[in-house]
């Protein structure tokens, strides 16, 4: 079991960086494949960015790509997500996610991550 807290989030104009903080409660955190996916109003949650067990192997969405950065301090039990460039677009609640695979590799499949947090919301204004 892990218990996912996410924080960061805040009211930013387009242009400016945000990061996002998740802090898990595993004792085995480096066993957990590491995930921030987003849901706007009305929209279907969506995949962000993943990472994996040691930060070597990363996934990211298109949209995505080349703006944010993913990345986890296992000895900090925490993944962040840097947000660079941000949009209008990237308004969303952004929530971490866990799925519990040793030695696993990033990847963007939602229904294996077993692990949710609250979320944080990102409201991007112009």
């Amino acid at each position: 079991q892990v218990q996912l807290v996410e924080s960061g989030g805040a009211l930013v104009q387009a242009g400016d960086s945000l990061r996002l903080s998740c802090a898990a409660s595993a004792r085995t955190f480096s066993y957990y494949v590491m995930a921030w996916f987003r849901q706007a109003p009305g929209k279907e949650r969506e995949f962000v960015a993943a990472i994996g067990w040691s930060g070597g192997s990363t996934v990211y969405a298109d949209s995505v790509k080349d703006r944010f950065t993913i990345s986890r301090d296992n000895a900090e039990n925490t993944v962040y997500l840097q947000m660079n460039d941000l949009k209008l677009e990237d308004t969303a609640v952004y929530y971490c996610a866990a799925d519990f695979s040793p030695g696993g590799r990033a990847h963007s499949v939602r229904g294996q991550y077993g692990f949710w947090g609250q979320g944080t919301q990102v409201t991007v204004s112009s």
